[in-house]
């Protein structure tokens, strides 16, 4: 049987029992906030941030991972793996793709397939906990890699954010940016297209309707089959379990796991972000 190794990006911020029962490396994203420059998750965990980032005047900067620093991973995986598979977030938000691929092109002693999920945060912890799942029922790298693909292919994120400021001032703002400037009571419901980039699907006027659209999205993306499910949210944790409750009544989930968004993400979002990743079972 085939070894296969997982590499992925923090920003899926998944469990450190689950990163370590299924030996995944992690390759944290960059923070740069006035002089102190962070590792995503490593020197700095949500909790801080989001207490840091309400009590500052300044917004950090964010930067993937260097190509050198991928090729090192991929060097130390090859001494006991005979591939490696690596999901990432969303080519359309981040260079983190980028940076991988031309690592791997680089490197040649084990296959190397980077799979750009489209998505990040809830929906690079789905595609991640489908690729371990695969590995552990004993398949080769390609089939792992098909299989990564089709539950991208049925993936769909949804978030719904307090301000529309930290994406415009992070240049993340996408097709949102119809929103910005609206009034402060709008709560617009985003979405990452089919080419990974943030988009508006439409605005609400309060928290508890942008929750209840977030609900309403899962549900008819579920459309009455069994469906995995992500919540995540930006110290927002009674609002995602919220979600989550919903969730669990209306969905058949397979299942449906709370995560924080990441510092990296949340520079983008900011505080108070909700959102779910959902994809159809098979």
């Amino acid at each position: 049987m085939s070894k296969i190794a997982i590499v992925t990006d923090s920003t899926a911020y998944l469990p450190k029992a689950f990163v370590d029962r299924h030996n995944i490396r992690v390759v944290p994203l960059k923070i740069h906030w006035d002089d102190t420059n962070f590792e995503d998750g490593v020197d700095i965990t949500p909790s801080e941030f989001y207490g840091r980032l309400a009590a500052s005047s300044t917004i950090p900067t964010t930067s993937q991972p260097p190509i050198d620093e991928f090729l090192q991973i991929y060097e130390e995986l090859a001494a006991d793996h005979d591939g490696i598979i690596v999901p990432l977030i969303s080519s359309g938000i981040s260079g983190t793709v980028s940076s991988a691929k031309t690592a791997a092109s680089k490197f040649s002693k084990v296959p190397v397939e980077v799979i750009d999920t489209l998505s990040t945060a809830a929906g690079l912890a789905l595609v991640v906990k489908a690729v371990t799942q695969t590995i552990g029922d004993g398949k080769k790298i390609n089939a792992v890699k098909q299989y990564a693909e089709a539950v991208v292919d049925r993936l769909s994120l949804f978030f719904a954010v307090d301000t529309l400021e930290y994406l415009h001032k992070g240049g993340r703002i996408g097709g949102a940016s119809r929103y910005f400037g609206a009034a402060l009571s709008i709560k617009p419901i985003l979405y990452l297209n089919d080419k990974g980039k943030i988009d508006s699907l439409e605005k609400v006027r309060t928290k508890k309707k942008a929750i209840e659209k977030l609900i309403e999205l899962a549900v008819k993306k579920a459309a009455g089959n069994p469906a995995h499910v992500g919540i995540m949210h930006a110290a927002a944790y009674e609002e995602a379990k919220d979600i989550q409750k919903q969730l669990l009544l209306q969905i058949d989930c397979k299942q449906a796991e709370i995560y924080d968004i990441s510092p990296v993400i949340g520079t983008h979002t900011g505080p108070g972000t909700v959102g779910l990743g959902i994809y159809s079972a098979e």
